[in-house]
């Protein structure tokens, strides 16, 4: 990977393929490696762009303050690329919302899936995975905290482990480790999000459900389609919260027509 150095650490990221640019923004629980299986479809007619936010991946954890919308701006500005087409999974969902809603005209479309939703009211099935999670983590069981996370994002509520392909479980393990390591610090330096009303996003907009999900997240994406207007909504049947992962065909054959607006 290419490293964009600062003064409070570096973004690692890569660049594939050429045309109108792409940029995909991983989720909270993995890395740029989540897109691996969609990358090559996307790299036949588009510049994708992938990097680890700080303290992900191969990106350094933040050794102050940062802004994760000034991080893609800055990035951005580095590749030369006036107007990008973002396509955000979970948390990076509500990076790409909080930068169209700071730099509208930067954005030439919007894709959501399964991003947050900003003091949303949990259900119980979420705030006992937040609990297990705390409770690993405030025990240095590290290992028993990657346990919690996989259950919850990768098998999904609707799931056995004898649905989910094994190789995704190893493929995510490492870089959820590392997330989780550097939890605090990120927590600790990120300046939080960039608020505003989703319903001034003017640009094409497609939101993806992955109905394996948890309900939370169903509701959340249903509520971003509604909320922005002129909002596309597609759902993926054998998709749990990581639909890159679970439905990487199904979800180049949606974006493919998407992107090309």
């Amino acid at each position: 990977m290419i490293t964009l150095a600062d003064d409070r650490g570096h973004l690692s990221y890569t660049v594939t393929g050429e045309g109108p640019p792409v940029v995909l923004l991983h989720a909270g629980v993995a890395d740029h490696t989540m897109w691996d299986a969609v990358v090559p479809t996307l790299a036949e007619r588009h510049t994708v762009i992938r990097y680890d936010l700080r303290g992900f991946g191969e990106s350094a954890p933040p050794t102050g303050p940062f802004s994760e919308t000034d991080d893609l701006r800055r990035l951005l500005d580095h590749l030369g690329h006036e107007r990008v087409r973002l396509v955000g999974a979970s948390w990076g969902g509500r990076v790409a919302v909080g930068f169209t809603l700071a730099h509208a005209e930067r954005v030439h479309s919007l894709t959501l899936l399964a991003a947050p939703w900003p003091g949303y009211d949990w259900s119980t099935e979420m705030i006992a995975y937040d609990e297990a999670e705390t409770a690993a983590l405030d025990a240095g069981d590290l290992d028993a905290a990657v346990r919690v996370n996989l259950d919850m994002w990768l098998r999904g509520p609707a799931r056995v482990w004898d649905d989910v392909d094994a190789a995704l479980t190893e493929r995510l393990r490492g870089p959820m480790r590392t997330c989780l390591a550097n939890q605090d610090t990120v927590g600790e330096h990120s300046q939080g999000r960039a608020d505003g009303d989703i319903a001034t996003i003017a640009v094409p907009t497609l939101v993806g459900i992955g109905r394996l999900d948890v309900a939370d997240f169903q509701d959340i994406s249903r509520r971003y389609a509604a909320g922005i207007p002129g909002a596309s909504l597609v759902e993926f049947s054998t998709a749990a919260h990581l639909i890159a992962l679970d439905a990487p065909a199904e979800l180049t054959a949606a974006l493919g027509p998407f992107l090309a607006r």
